[in-house]
């Protein structure tokens, strides 16, 4: 998918990353770090938090993508030695803004998408830990690579292991061990595996899935996995009940079922409410 497909509007922001947004209030971020594999270094950190900072409420979904033949190598190899030579007090605040992103990518109320052209390692699988939805292409590389320089996939570990699990999560963080795209499919790292040539036809499948829901619906549903992840049914039985209870009686949620009664788009999709 190009910035100009759908009628997305470009908006400059940084040498280091690009935000479009288009007429279906769909936001694209790009990390355009190709020299350096889009690796992570404060610089970027901080104009990707920017970023995200800028997305609007009613936003439908981010697809979150970069360019080059990678799609992040993790942390800059600069920025590491820089971290090396500096006092405990400047590598937590580093940290600390990396962790920052993260949780503020978390907090999204919409389906994040990502786009994994390349390999991605360290930190840049923690953003495809993020995703609600990830597309990788075949030759797609992926590894918690931390161990083997000696330090920990710390700050994405919540993340990781509320995606995977402990089993896959302790055996990836204490090997290192890189592993191919179809692995992380099995994992449910991602959640399709292409060709490079159907990439963003594929993202475009999923994305057009996504706005065919009730704009509340989806951020709704997003947010009821959270709500119940870890929890036995005994514990959320209020909670769900109140949940499909408070969608029933919303606007969206009676438009929705009228027009399945009606036979008509709901209003979301541009249909009309029909007269009586």
């Amino acid at each position: 998918m190009d910035n100009v497909r759908h009628g997305y509007r470009q908006r400059p922001m940084t040498e280091l990353v690009r935000t479009a947004i288009d007429e279906r209030r769909v936001v694209r971020i790009t990390v355009a770090r190709p020299d350096v594999k889009n690796a992570f270094n404060a610089e970027l950190i901080a104009q990707l938090s920017s970023a995200v900072d800028a997305v609007r409420a009613d936003t439908r979904c981010v697809i979150l993508a970069s360019e080059g033949d990678t799609f992040c190598a993790g942390a800059d190899l600069e920025w590491m030695r820089s971290m090396a030579e500096s006092s405990a007090e400047d590598t937590r605040a580093d940290s600390s803004a990396l962790a920052g992103l993260f949780a503020k990518l978390d907090a999204l109320p919409m389906p994040i998408v990502v786009r994994i052209q390349g390999a991605a390692l360290g930190g840049g699988l923690g953003l495809v830990a993020l995703a609600d939805v990830a597309v990788a292409v075949e030759e797609a590389v992926f590894g918690f690579t931390e161990v083997r320089l000696g330090i920990l996939p710390a700050v994405i570990s919540p993340y990781v292991v509320r995606k995977v699990g402990l089993s896959f999560a302790t055996a990836a963080f204490t090997t290192g061990i890189r592993f191919d795209s179809h692995r992380a499919f099995a994992t449910g790292l991602i959640h399709s595996v292409v060709d490079a040539g159907q990439l963003d036809p594929e993202i475009d499948r999923f994305v057009d899935a996504i706005l065919s829901g009730g704009p509340e619906a989806v951020n709704a549903a997003k947010g009821l996995v959270r709500e119940v992840v870890g929890r036995s049914p005994a514990e959320v039985r209020d909670l769900t009940v109140q949940r499909i209870a408070d969608a029933r009686v919303s606007a969206e949620g009676q438009d929705g079922m009228r027009a399945f009664l009606e036979k008509r788009p709901p209003s979301w999709l541009g249909g009309s409410r029909r007269q009586n």
